[in-house]
């Protein structure tokens, strides 16, 4: 397990801008080529890489995927997340969205009560707009600072609500009359907390099953609910 750990996170090093060569994952991982193809044939049969001849290719999906089984068997979190670029997280969270039938903006960028704010992910349909903070933590990250977490995004979904409608905010939930704003908080592994004062906590790999069950729960998680410029604020500390 301690030398497909090694390899998992030569291949993340690797792979960060594309398809990469057996003999430089040989050399990388100090491995012997034999176990190297092993493996690699192991992974494929896995569904984890594509080996074509003397290349491995490794899709963004994929490469989610290796960081949660290497951290499964024992990686350094901080490691592995240093590995992944920051926007597999949004493109990963966007594609899953859309298959869900959301209109997906990434990004959002606006003013409000004096100041600038952004938030990574914002998915639409209605009458629901998820609002999506893309983190790859330390899976021991302290209560308080996941609170800190939390609360800036409540405060980023609050503010995105209070600014529509505006001219200068491009989502699709500004045509409508009225809708519903859900902060939710995007993690690479399972942490301790599912919920943080009615903010969902949702591991990358459990997004779609999150959005499956969104439309039964979410009037039970914090959110924000509004038409036009009159905006209401339900808060929910359920677990």
């Amino acid at each position: 397990m301690g030398i497909e750990r090694n390899l998992i996170i030569t291949l993340l090093k690797l792979t960060r801008d594309g398809p990469v060569a057996h003999d430089l994952i040989n050399k990388d991982a100090r491995i012997p080529s034999e176990t190297v193809e092993k493996l690699l044939q192991r992974l494929q049969n896995d569904g984890l890489v594509y080996v074509r001849k003397s290349i491995v290719e490794i899709d963004a999906m994929q490469r989610l995927k290796l960081a949660i089984r290497a951290i499964g068997s024992g990686a350094d979190v901080e490691q592995v997340s240093g590995f992944l670029q920051w926007q597999e997280f949004e493109s990963l969270a966007a594609v899953a969205l859309e298959r869900n039938g959301y209109s997906v903006s990434k990004n959002v960028r606006f003013a409000h009560a004096g100041r600038k704010w952004e938030i990574d992910v914002v998915g639409c349909r209605y009458p629901w707009t998820v609002c999506i903070d893309c983190k790859h933590w330390h899976k021991s990250i302290s209560p308080s600072i996941l609170k800190n977490v939390v609360q800036a995004q409540v405060d980023r979904s609050k503010a995105l609500a209070e600014s529509l409608p505006s001219p200068t905010i491009k989502i699709a939930c500004i045509t409508w009359i009225q809708a519903k704003f859900v902060p939710v908080v995007l993690s690479l592994v399972i942490g301790k907390f599912k919920f943080l004062e009615g903010v969902p906590i949702v591991p990358i790999l459990q997004l779609q099953d999150f959005l499956n069950q969104l439309p039964t729960y979410a009037y039970s998680f914090t959110h924000f609910s509004g038409s036009g410029h009159k905006l209401q604020y339900r808060f929910s500390g359920k677990p």
